[in-house]
């Protein structure tokens, strides 16, 4: 697999991954909030490079962001609550 994240931006986006974890989990483990950063260059999302880091596991960062593409496609729905 390809890096996930460019040289040029690296050193930036782990000093932003580090800081939305500490505001989110304030160094607590495990962890109760998961988060992706995803950057890219304006003009060069045909073509260009998404670059990408997170603090969950690949796997679970991936269903998330599954279940974030079908929400803003509008393909989701909630599960209704049958307990009564």
């Amino acid at each position: 697999m390809a890096d996930p994240i460019q040289e040029k931006y690296r050193a930036e986006m782990n000093a932003l991954a580090e800081g939305i974890d500490r505001i989110f989990n304030g160094g607590k483990n495990p962890k109760s909030v998961g988060f992706v950063l995803l950057s890219f260059e304006f003009g060069k999302t045909e073509g260009g490079r998404v670059n990408y880091i997170s603090n969950a596991d690949r796997r679970d960062m991936i269903a998330a962001m599954k279940e974030w593409l079908a929400r803003a496609e509008g393909r989701y729905a909630e599960p209704s609550d049958t307990k009564q």
